[in-house]
């Protein structure tokens, strides 16, 4: 019986998220587009002091990525924009060894794992369910939006917020103006 309501309580949840989400896109006039900000002064201690699962459901401090570039995608399995950016994502985390390539899914352990069956991905990949909003929001994703990224510098800087769909020729020109 408890189980049952926790799901029937996140699926209430991913339901508000997802109609949040697009209103909030409708709302700022994003559609399809990429919003790309310029960030400065928001702490990243939260997020290099947070515990995270893996795919695996192995909890993995995310500490250990600490002195590296980061591009970090928050996505979920029921976000349209989320599921198209995965493949150019995998390819820029392929061809791109300068900065790492970390997924954080608003979603459940079950739901992801069921997705990455059709659509794997495959650069580091973890669950961080209803907390990951909270997660993204101490990272600047004040408007609530899915997908959102950030690049983190080696210095734990947030350098560049993406609201939106990550394309690969867009994010190849902002990486060229920061890291090279």
């Amino acid at each position: 019986m408890k189980k049952n309501i926790k799901f029937i309580l996140l699926l209430v949840f991913i339901a508000i998220v997802a109609g949040s989400s697009g209103y909030l896109m409708k709302k700022n006039n994003l559609k399809d587009e990429l919003v790309i900000s310029d960030t400065y002064n928001i702490s990243t201690a939260t997020l290099f002091n947070t515990d995270i699962m893996n795919s695996s459901g192995e909890i993995v401090s995310f500490s250990k990525f600490e002195g590296q570039w980061l591009l970090i995608n928050f996505w979920a399995t029921w976000c349209a924009p989320c599921r198209e950016e995965i493949p150019e994502l995998n390819e820029f985390a392929h061809k791109n060894k300068i900065i790492q390539t970390i997924a954080i899914a608003i979603d459940d352990l079950e739901s992801v794992n069921k997705f990455t069956k059709k659509i794997p991905i495959k650069y580091f990949s973890f669950i961080a369910e209803n907390e990951g909003v909270q997660l993204s929001q101490s990272l600047g994703n004040e408007r609530g939006i899915l997908p959102f990224s950030i690049i983190v510098s080696p210095e734990k800087k947030i350098e560049k917020v993406f609201y939106g769909r990550l394309k690969l020729n867009q994010l190849n020109q902002v990486l060229n103006s920061i890291i090279y």
